[in-house]
């Protein structure tokens, strides 16, 4: 394996780099574009890169889809780290591009519901056309295949572009979530301000099936931050839900409640188990009454004084 490689969504220019290069052991690794989220995962499981940055939340459009599937299914993979990066685009053209020469325009299709009235109210008429990437959309202008493309403003210079317009966004505070993918490992120790991902499937689809496999985070008081349905593939009706948990696999209520969830679903995936990003420890709420970790020993020390006929 390439410990000094780290992939990334590309082209240069992307988002997705710019959060990457907000880690400070980006410095010291080979930053390697690629053409799609896929493709920058199977350099990691191929043993080709370290990990991967790639984006799998965004504030406006919710779960990046492709990031959720690729990490559903396929040779496992785990989330050790995650970023969240502010993004407002701009709208970058070829030098001596005026608005009203722009009819054409292009961008990632995650960027277009959040310039969408934006679009609505200075170019009406433009054509949008969805581009692999923001910088690959860049990049089509740059070769003359678009007039405008939405792009961060720092993707201007790498392609010979200038940004016509910037601050662009329909959503104030409009932020993407990146996370830091690698194989399979020991998670890292917990910090008091912890995230657990996992995948989950259902073993059948019935009443009250889905609120089942809540109920062993809800009972715990473990707070869940994001639940996403996704197809299985299997045909209509049959989905996996992808469940962003507060706390760490080693909290005894994250743990038991992945216990519980063994037990019942046909399926789980352990995702991971990370710091959350831009929250401190002391700025996380104490666990519920009754479901800290000193509760469960002393429910558990109890259970052990029954069976040994003194309770």
């Amino acid at each position: 394996m390439s410990a000094t490689r780290f992939t990334y969504l590309g082209p240069e220019g992307t988002f997705t780099e710019a959060a990457l290069r907000t880690l400070p052991e980006a410095a010291t690794r080979e930053l390697v574009p690629m053409v799609s989220v896929p493709a920058a995962l199977d350099a990691v499981r191929n043993g080709e890169a370290a990990a991967a940055l790639v984006p799998i939340e965004n504030s406006v459009e919710g779960g990046v889809t492709s990031t959720l599937d690729e990490l559903a299914a396929g040779v496992p993979l785990m989330i050790y780290r995650e970023v969240l990066l502010p993004i407002a685009f701009a709208l970058l053209v070829r030098p001596g591009t005026e608005l009203s020469d722009v009819k054409t325009v292009t961008g990632h299709p995650v960027a277009q519901p959040q310039v969408r009235n934006w679009l609505r109210s200075n170019l009406p008429d433009a054509l949008w056309e969805s581009a692999a990437s923001n910088a690959d959309g860049a990049r089509l202008v740059q070769e003359g295949r678009f007039d405008a493309a939405f792009a961060g403003e720092f993707a201007a210079a790498t392609y010979g572009l200038v940004p016509l317009v910037t601050e662009i966004h329909d959503a104030q505070n409009a932020e993407t979530r990146f996370v830091l993918v690698g194989r399979p490992a020991r998670p890292a120790a917990p910090t008091g301000a912890d995230k657990t991902s996992v995948v989950l499937w259902m073993g059948d689809d019935r009443p009250g099936a889905l609120l089942e496999l809540l109920q062993e985070f809800a009972v715990r008081g473990v707070n869940l931050m994001l639940i996403q349905s996704r197809p299985t593939g299997a045909g209509i009706g049959n989905y996996c839900f992808a469940v962003d948990a507060e706390g760490h696999i080693s909290d005894r209520r994250v743990g038991e409640a992945l216990m519980g969830l063994k037990r019942t679903c046909p399926q789980i995936r352990f995702l991971g188990s990370y710091p959350r990003a831009g929250v401190a420890q002391g700025d996380v709420q104490s666990a519920r009454a009754g479901t800290s970790d000193s509760d469960f020993t002393a429910a558990s020390d109890w259970l052990t004084r029954c069976l040994d006929g003194r309770p």
